[in-house]
């Protein structure tokens, strides 16, 4: 697949870009919502019961280093496999591949955990990797935090080369 198909596989699903990278459309917004009460602290506020994006990295891109207030789950769809890394205190940086392929080591879904630092990219086998995202509570950009370079590196010095590779510009 070439960068034209992308483009129009982009089109088709009425992506747009991400601001940690790559291209996402909005599917599903609960017309439900939990009340801040009833939330942990970390919300300050309402929010719906949850969300789900279709997101599409091409190959070549990363998702840059991020993190949300909620468990986001991952899940496989179609085209290259995608690497999702994350930065876990206990473990340091842990990487799982997400796909169909199990023999290969793939898994075709994932949670990130909640405040947890993650970053992706595709795998060298394909154009792109398209997966759709659902998060509990659902979405907000409020909830949504790009890592700064220093003040990350800082917190995992171990990791400075992964942290600047998924912090670029920043």
């Amino acid at each position: 697949m070439n960068a034209g198909e992308v483009a129009r596989r982009i089109a088709e699903l009425r992506l747009q870009p991400h601001p940690e990278g790559g291209y996402y459309c909005e599917t599903y917004r609960s017309a439900e919502r939990v009340p801040a009460a009833a939330l942990p602290p970390r919300y300050g506020g309402d929010r719906c019961l949850g969300t789900a994006i279709l997101y599409l990295l091409p190959a070549g891109e990363v998702s840059r280093l991020h993190r949300v207030r909620s468990d986001e789950l991952w899940h496989f769809h179609e085209g290259a496999a995608l690497w999702l890394h994350r930065l876990d205190a206990d473990q340091g940086l842990v990487s799982v591949k997400l796909g169909l392929h199990a023999d290969r080591g793939e898994r075709p879904q994932l949670c990130v955990p909640a405040g947890t630092w993650f970053a992706a990219e595709a795998a060298a086998d394909g154009a792109y990797g398209l997966v759709g995202c659902t998060v509990a509570p659902g979405f907000e950009f409020a909830d949504f935090e790009l890592a700064e370079r220093d003040a990350l590196t800082a917190e995992y010095p171990a990791y400075a080369e992964f942290i600047r590779r998924f912090t670029p510009g920043r």
